[in-house]
């Protein structure tokens, strides 16, 4: 599981069937001590209503098709999660809104 930045979105009309009514984002890792981009941009699968700017939790291979929505469908990257922060080793380095 990484962290990511929602950093835009993908239109698609014509796509494998079971992709048909999925939202698609383009996601950038961050490295989870300095919230900096550690990573190419990727196309991840929207499970849980994430919208751009926000930082999510991301899973990718096997795991990305183990939700309900992604169940059987052919992606390699789901959102599974919007993040509101992260502590690590006592210190915060992440808070949903800035404070």
């Amino acid at each position: 599981m990484i962290i990511a930045k929602v950093t835009g979105s993908i239109v698609s009309t014509t796509k494998a069937e079971k992709l048909k009514g999925k939202k698609l984002l383009i996601i950038t890792p961050l490295d989870m001590k300095t919230i900096e981009e550690d990573g190419k941009p990727i196309v991840a699968i929207d499970t849980v209503g994430s919208g751009v700017g926000e930082v999510v939790l991301v899973v990718s291979g096997s795991s990305a098709r183990q939700t309900e929505i992604t169940n059987g469908v052919p992606v390699d990257a789901a959102i599974v999660g919007v993040v509101d922060q992260i502590e690590i080793e006592g210190s915060l380095t992440f808070k949903k809104g800035g404070e």
